[in-house]
């Protein structure tokens, strides 16, 4: 008998009665003559391995840490490709509203009180420049413009990179190592695709018909058509259906295939990567998941949408903006008042996860003076969640700290997006004041729920069913609001 042949079967039988062993759950070590074991190298004698497929189990826990590592780029993505798939649009058209937003624009944590201007583009073709209108007796804009990955890249209007002067703004790609031409404000992008969403705010005495003429002054179109730009396409979709809201089954891999196969891949990022690599998810590769994989993605896409609903269910105390009331702010930032989540030593993916999931296009930094504060009611003034097919009100005080306007949204807690109900109401606002019944004192008091309460359906948002999250925005908040020495009083259960 030749080595080959005394090994072969030895191993083989080797193999076998580890195996046998491991069924048990147990394997002894063939070597241990005197009773002596390894310091570590193995489990605690008695151990069972709870993994029946670990295939499908590695691949569940890449795919539900995916959806969290890409929630912001999910997001953001989401709305380029519902604008090319249900719109028609192409990059470089611009989307510009002709009324205040209804259900329709079915998007995370969305306004109805001033109308929206979105567009996307694409910097692998070339910088592109955005014109920007001066800020004025006409108008003004304010919003921001986010790369892939939803980082914010230029703020804009009076407190923005454009001063509210207007200008052309020049998005350069992240390989970019020409020369910006003089008369641009230039704003260089770390990812190639680029998207904005801006307000437009009717001036004094204007309407919204105005801010809507006042948005069509935007132009955008590439730098290399800048000697004859081409006219400006724009979309109005104020009466048609904009489905921007991520998808929470195995299509949110497909757009993360979408997003990875384009945009460059940051260092702190090759580690998912490379996990994701195991469910098909390869740069410069076709989208190629195989049955385990489609298994995984849906039942880890719907498992990370019930956590970070479970997140906020369970809000951190410390978080909230009152010690004493049940409101969180839209903002959650990090510890360095940006939305970044990056520190030195890591990157906090459940805290970015949980922001990007009910809100999109933050500003750069939160200063201590924001123009915008938005307050969202967790629970009622006895700490108890808001439940669906339940009716609550709030006292709105007379004198809110605000130097614009305050606006109460009620949004499904589900999807942080508009409820369909047939008024279309998702808002009420400092601007219907008129038109409401008042209390003794000024204030008004709103009701949220599925049935107006008796002659008062012009203090009534309804909510069809649904669980509410209610919203106010506060847009030129005062001292008294950022300071925290005004307190908003919190919902109350009326039935």
């Amino acid at each position: 008998m030749n080595r080959r042949e005394f090994f072969l079967p030895t191993a083989t039988g080797a193999l076998a009665s580890i195996y046998a062993a491991s069924q048990t759950g147990f394997v002894a070590s063939a070597m241990a003559q005197d009773g002596r074991e390894p310091l570590g190298g193995q489990p605690p004698p008695g151990s069972t391995c709870s993994i029946k497929d670990f295939d499908y189990q590695i691949k569940y826990q890449r795919a539900f840490e995916g959806v969290l590592w890409c929630m912001q780029a999910s997001a953001i993505y989401a709305f380029r490709r519902a604008a090319f798939a249900d719109l028609g649009m192409k990059d470089n058209d611009i989307i510009a509203y002709s009324a205040t937003a209804t259900p329709k624009l079915e998007a995370i944590t969305a306004n109805s009180t001033t109308p929206y201007i979105t567009a996307f583009t694409d910097l692998r073709k070339g910088p592109a420049v955005l014109e920007l209108p001066v800020a004025g007796p006409d108008g003004s804009l304010y919003g921001q413009v986010v790369d892939a990955w939803q980082l914010t890249i230029a703020d804009v209007g009076p407190t923005g990179l454009d001063k509210g002067q207007g200008g052309k703004l020049l998005f350069t790609p992240p390989d970019f190592k020409g020369n910006v031409p003089n008369g641009y404000i230039h704003v260089p992008s770390p990812n190639y695709r680029v998207a904005f969403a801006f307000r437009s705010i009717p001036a004094p005495g204007k309407t919204t018909t105005d801010a809507y003429q006042y948005a069509k002054r935007l132009r955008m179109y590439y730098l290399s058509e800048a000697g004859n730009p081409p006219q400006q396409k724009f979309v109005d979709p104020a009466n048609e259906r904009y489905p921007t809201l991520p998808f929470y089954d195995e299509r949110l891999f497909e757009d993360m295939h979408a997003i990875v196969s384009v945009e460059p891949v940051k260092e702190h990022d090759k580690v998912m990567m490379g996990m994701i690599k195991s469910l098909g998810i390869e740069k410069g590769k076709p989208f190629a998941p195989d049955a385990t994989a489609k298994r995984a993605m849906r039942q880890a896409a719907i498992d990370a949408w019930y956590f970070t609903q479970s997140w906020y269910d369970n809000f951190p105390a410390n978080k909230l903006y009152w010690p004493d009331r049940h409101y969180a702010s839209l903002l959650q930032t990090d510890d360095n008042r940006t939305f970044t989540f990056t520190y030195d030593d890591r990157i906090d993916l459940i805290e970015r996860a949980a922001e990007y999931f009910w809100c999109t296009y933050m500003p750069k930094m939160l200063t201590d003076n924001p123009g915008t504060q938005y307050f969202m009611a967790l629970a009622d003034n006895n700490g108890k969640r808001l439940e669906a097919g339940k009716t609550y009100k709030i006292d709105v005080p007379k004198d809110m700290p605000v130097r614009q306007f305050w606006a109460l949204t009620v949004y499904d807690r589900a999807t942080c997006s508009f409820i369909y109900s047939n008024s279309n109401r998702t808002t009420l606002s400092s601007f219907d004041l008129d038109k409401m019944k008042k209390n003794p004192d000024g204030g008004v008091t709103i009701y949220t729920g599925p049935k107006a309460p008796d002659g008062l359906e012009a203090n009534w948002i309804p909510t069809a069913g649904k669980r509410p999250l209610p919203a106010m925005r506060c847009y030129g908040p005062m001292e008294a609001l950022n300071n925290k020495t005004f307190k908003l009083p919190d919902f109350e259960l009326v039935g």
